[in-house]
């Protein structure tokens, strides 16, 4: 318990910087989760201000929803072009400047030939995009945050060189 405590820590921590470098440079936030489920958003959420700088996400949890809400191309969703895709939807969906998005194989089993733990993470600013392969070990819920600790990161990267 004290480890999931100590990521829900990190993970505040990274999102009052988003927060931070948000407003400073006037940009908005989107997120687009299918892994996470939310939990970005729920950061993002409840980080200062966040009316003014996040616009909001699509938990897309089911490969349909992926297809028809975010315009991902049908096919295999545990993959970098999908999480890029994912976020150039949520960008286009929400009229945010920045997204990040998430897919991959939580476990405890593989899926798609990826084994559990692989995590595709995309953070699209429009004119660039950034997208990263993680694996990382542990249960299904272990996985999930630090999933969503790795998103916030690279979001938080892209806003500083911005």
């Amino acid at each position: 318990m004290a480890v999931v405590e100590e990521s829900a820590g990190e993970a505040a921590t990274i999102a009052e910087q988003i927060a931070g470098l948000a407003r400073e440079k006037g940009l908005t936030v989107a997120v687009a989760e299918s892994l996470t489920s939310g939990g970005i958003a729920s950061r993002l959420g409840a980080a200062p201000e966040a009316s003014s700088w996040f616009t909001g996400g699509v938990v897309a949890y089911a490969s349909e929803v992926k297809f028809t809400v975010l315009g991902v191309e049908p096919g295999p969703v545990v993959t970098a072009q999908c999480a890029a895709q994912m976020a150039r939807g949520v960008a286009r969906l929400t009229g945010a400047d920045l997204a990040v998005a998430v897919t991959g194989v939580g476990g405890p089993g593989p899926d798609e030939g990826q084994p559990a733990g692989t995590v595709f993470l995309a953070v699209s600013s429009g004119s660039e995009e950034q997208v990263a392969q993680h694996r990382f070990d542990g249960a299904p819920p272990r996985v999930v945050e630090l999933a969503t600790i790795a998103a916030l990161q690279a979001l938080s990267t892209v806003l500083v060189t911005i």
